[in-house]
């Protein structure tokens, strides 16, 4: 009844920038924290972004300074906004996010991913 669908990932060069989306629909009473994720070949996944309900932020060392996770509340979408691309940055990048149902279910939901590929 929850679904979290990311969108937004492609090919870009190195340097470049992609924005990614996850919108979440279904029987959502409210959204708490939301996080990135993101999964290299034959690496485990790795937390790369979180933002709370409130709006506060944690960022990987590795992505600091290049990456900015944002929220719109009355859309039910995360951003992720990603500039000065590396290679290194190419995975599945995955959205997770704690969401209390209208039901008052609360569990943790993740999107079927999105391929992010830096290469020039």
């Amino acid at each position: 009844q929850v679904q979290l669908v990311e969108s937004g990932g492609g090919l870009v060069q190195p340097g470049g920038s992609l924005r990614l989306s996850c919108a979440a629909s279904g029987s959502i009473f409210s959204i708490n924290r939301t996080g990135w994720y993101r999964q290299a070949p034959e690496k485990q996944r790795e937390l790369v972004a979180t933002i709370s309900s409130g709006g506060s932020t944690t960022y990987a060392d590795s992505v600091k300074g290049r990456f900015t996770i944002s929220r719109d509340n009355t859309k039910k979408t995360v951003y992720l906004q990603m500039n000065s691309l590396k290679p290194e940055d190419t995975a599945v990048y995955y959205c997770n996010a704690d969401i209390r149902t209208t039901n008052s279910m609360l569990r943790a939901y993740w999107g079927q991913g999105t391929q992010v590929t830096v290469s020039s």
